[in-house]
């Protein structure tokens, strides 16, 4: 599977509109650029330990059956359809503001470990994600990370620029709300489009 088909899919995770950036634009309005950066350090941290748990758990799948993986691919790639088609669906404007309180930058960083750790659809896309560009002639371990690594990083990324740019951001809800109905469909239709072409193209063994 290309390279460039999982750096596509890795972006569209990362500017999907989530829990993550919510929680780091909330905790930048609360304390400042420095809780905000903080939070964003605790959600990669989080992140990292989504990919450990899904490099240890689809490796141990791949050692027990080849069919199973397989099986897991294919679900995979319909649940990235699944994603897609909710966004599309999906009725509302701009994410969710959490409430939060300003409480320094350490706290703010367990706490964002805490928030992406319990981001149930960050663990879900990467094991609905991270199968498909796999070769299982390869170690099964060190791709699961390497590419897991790659998601975090983007993520994060992501996650800085929304605590760099959250107070000019939060200056007009119209149009917060304007470009996060943008951003979502867009997403959403990547997300179909990528699901599609994921279930449909020839395994690599």
């Amino acid at each position: 599977m290309s390279f460039l088909t999982f750096l596509v899919a890795a972006l569209v995770l990362a500017i999907t509109p989530g829990p993550g950036i919510a929680y780091v634009v909330a905790r930048t309005v609360a304390g400042g650029r420095a809780e905000g950066l903080a939070s964003c350090c605790g959600t990669a941290i989080g992140g990292m330990l989504h990919v450990l748990a899904a490099a240890t758990g689809l490796s141990l799948l791949v050692a027990q059956s080849a069919v199973a993986f397989t099986v897991v691919k294919y679900v995979g790639a319909a649940y990235l359809v699944y994603l897609g088609v909710r966004l599309l669906l999906r009725k509302g404007g701009a994410t969710p503001s959490m409430a939060v309180e300003a409480q320094g930058p350490r706290r703010a960083l367990l706490e964002g470990v805490v928030v992406e750790v319990l981001n149930v659809k960050t663990a879900l896309f990467f094991l609905a994600l991270l199968p498909q560009f796999i070769q299982a002639s390869m170690p099964i371990a060190r791709q699961l990370v390497l590419l897991g690594t790659i998601c975090v990083i983007f993520n994060a990324l992501m996650d800085v620029a929304a605590v760099l740019s959250s107070a000019r951001l939060l200056a007009s809800q119209a149009a917060q709300a304007a470009r996060a109905r943008l951003l979502r469909r867009a997403s959403g239709a990547t997300m179909v489009a990528l699901g599609t072409f994921l279930a449909l193209s020839k395994r690599e063994a």
